[in-house]
């Protein structure tokens, strides 16, 4: 990964996105670690975390990590997930976060130098497009090494660097040792 200094870094994660990509890859990610591991390649201007919560639960799985991202350096951007019936008359759920994501990016892009967006979503690539026009570097962090591959071919090829999630792990993966040593940090196992 090419990173300068004096960079001004943001990053922008798809968390559905991320999180299927890590368990594709067999790990699950330390959001401490990886916030320090760019906090520490540059200047970390913000760290967005983008996901849909089904608002109607009793419990939603995801709520803890919410919250802990919320009070440990996170941006925070939810939305309630909609259910409606599709043409076969089945339940289904939407919860897409890609348009606010797109919109902090380009909003963000003036105080900017590098965006590292975790996605591998080809919705994307007009938005890396639009980002580098204005002078801004993008990497995407997704992988190719899942069965199937979780970026859109026309995003890494859009991406000024395309990281491999898998490279990332030793970084940034979550360990028992790194769990217990965080009582702060909520227990994100199925």
């Amino acid at each position: 990964m090419v990173f300068y200094s004096q960079e001004r870094i943001g990053l922008f994660i798809d968390g559905s996105n991320l999180y299927a990509a890590a368990r594709a890859l067999g790990f699950d990610i330390d959001y401490k670690r990886l916030l320090d591991l760019f906090a520490a390649k540059g200047r970390l201007i913000r760290a967005f975390y983008y996901t849909a919560l089904v608002e109607d639960q009793e419990y939603s799985p995801i709520r803890p990590l919410v919250d802990w991202l919320d009070y440990n350096g996170y941006t925070m951007v939810t939305k309630p997930t909609k259910e409606f019936t599709d043409a076969t008359g089945r339940r289904k759920i939407k919860g897409n976060m890609d348009i606010e994501l797109a919109i902090d990016v380009m909003e963000m892009a003036q105080y900017l130098d590098h965006v590292v967006l975790f996605s591998g979503d080809g919705d994307f690539r007009r938005l890396v497009e639009a980002v580098q026009r204005k002078g801004v570097r993008v990497t995407v962090v997704s992988t190719v090494r899942s069965q199937p591959p979780m970026v859109a071919d026309e995003l890494r090829r859009q991406a000024d660097t395309f990281v491999e999630l898998q490279d990332l792990e030793s970084a940034i993966a979550r360990t028992a040792q790194t769990h217990r040593d965080d009582p702060d940090s909520p227990d994100f196992d199925d």
